[in-house]
């Protein structure tokens, strides 16, 4: 089945553009377009789309609050950040309101591409850039003032280690060459630890496994 996606920027131009682009890939449907945050929200409830193209800054209501409200309403639908701004608090903020992705409106045309078809299959994306800039930001938060959370007590042995590899912006494949053992037992792990931290998806794990001090910043450089 195709991927149905939702455009939502406050620039014709842009829009246009991004409708071009997916609209010629085979298996991805640009279903709606919306002109400002608000109207992503409407768009969405009215089309059930499985991918949002959600800009952070727009008129009326912002991308990121925008998101929340997409979120509390219907938690099948994956929306990707795109901004011209490669800025923490987006990151950060975007992520903790549910989305799933997170893109600088400069990336490759094939990165695009990819983001909407790495999130409509339930994984998270954030571009490498965004990914330094995260650990950045938590290296410069000692470890010992972040105390695990009492979540992470739920977890095995096992599956720590897998959040720890998904924290480092592993995929299932590399994970599971790392920890020796199947592609599918990675996905069972990853699964029964997204329930058991209460996320969503890999994008909100790792902020979990960094603000928890379960991943110190310098161990993955």
């Amino acid at each position: 089945m195709s991927v149905r996606v939702v455009i939502a920027d406050d620039q014709a131009m842009v829009r246009a553009g991004f409708a071009a682009l997916l609209g010629a890939q085979e298996g991805i449907d640009v279903v709606g377009e919306a002109r400002d945050g608000e109207e992503a929200v409407e768009v969405v409830r009215e089309l059930a789309p499985d991918v949002v193209l959600m800009d952070v800054r727009m008129p009326v209501l912002d991308g990121i609050e925008a998101t929340r409200r997409i979120a509390e309403y219907d938690t099948s639908v994956r929306v990707i950040m795109l901004t011209t701004f490669d800025i923490d608090d987006y990151v950060f903020a975007a992520i903790r309101a549910g989305a799933s992705g997170f893109l600088l409106k400069d990336a490759l045309p094939a990165e695009l591409v990819t983001a909407v078809r790495v999130v409509a299959r339930g994984d998270a994306l954030l571009a490498p850039s965004v990914t330094r800039r995260m650990i950045e930001r938590f290296a410069t938060v000692p470890a010992v003032r972040r105390p695990a959370p009492e979540v992470l007590a739920g977890l095995t042995d096992r599956e720590r280690e897998v959040l720890v590899q998904v924290a480092s912006g592993k995929t299932n494949l590399e994970i599971a060459h790392t920890l020796f053992i199947a592609e599918q037992t990675v996905k069972t792990h990853v699964s029964r630890v997204l329930g058991k931290l209460g996320v969503r998806d890999r994008a909100q794990a790792v902020v979990v496994a960094y603000e928890s001090g379960l991943v110190v910043p310098s161990a993955q450089d």
